[in-house]
């Protein structure tokens, strides 16, 4: 039982060492070797865990060699732009000023209940209303629409917009985050002036944030929690 537990961990602690050294990008979304790595990666992984009988050494090799192809691939793709478009395709067209092209789409084997669909869960009700809409390499649909179908921005409409930034988290579940408290510009007197407001403890706030104008939002914790 011993041996199957540190087994299991040595093989966990390994795939998650290579998974984050191959980038946040393969963990969004993959490319076809990429999907091909992570299928077998799965399956070979398993073996040594099943089969105590195998040596770990025989499980943990061919991962370390797919892992290291797939890192040699992505370094020499990043070079060649043939390569890159060899092995991972190029997106195709679907749609081109409002009209389907239906031929790419059967190429692409790409129904057109999965058009649909795929308009439907970014809003888009007129097809006649694109003006491209790019099938990626990855399998996502990108959809531009003609310049007068989208919303007019604040600067088109001449409006004044202040720019508060990006909030900062300041507790979360309980927990005072300090790296971002300093980040913000301020100090523990401040925060406990902010505190003293909300008539609690840091224990006792769910989420607390501050923009770069000052503006606080806070959500005390419920009963119970």
């Amino acid at each position: 039982m011993a041996i199957i537990f540190v087994r299991t961990l040595i093989l966990y602690f390994t795939l998650l060492l290579f998974l984050r050294l191959l980038g946040k990008r393969q963990l969004g979304e993959m490319e076809l070797s990429e999907f091909l790595v992570a299928s077998l990666i799965a399956d070979l992984a398993a073996n040594p865990l099943q089969d105590i009988g195998i040596p770990l050494l025989n499980g943990l090799l061919p991962v370390i060699t797919l892992f290291c192809c797939e890192m040699l691939i992505s370094s020499v793709t990043m070079r060649s732009i043939r390569l890159r478009s060899l092995l991972f395709g190029e997106p195709s067209l679907l749609i081109f000023h409002g009209a389907i092209d239906q031929k790419e789409m059967k190429r692409n084997r790409y129904t057109l209940d999965e058009l649909l669909q795929e308009l439907r869960s970014i809003g888009v009700r007129d097809i006649a209303a694109i003006e491209y809409a790019y099938l990626e390499t990855n399998g996502k649909l990108s959809v531009l629409l003609y310049e007068s179908e989208l919303p007019p921005s604040a600067n088109q409409l001449a409006v004044p917009v202040e720019n508060c930034g990006v909030p900062h988290i300041l507790i979360s579940d309980g927990r005072l985050i300090r790296r971002n408290l300093e980040q913000s510009g301020h100090d523990l007197r401040w925060l406990r002036e902010q505190l003293a407001q909300y008539g609690g403890q840091i224990s006792g706030i769910f989420l607390m944030t501050v923009d770069d104008d000052a503006q606080v939002y806070c959500v005390q914790k419920e009963a119970g929690r």
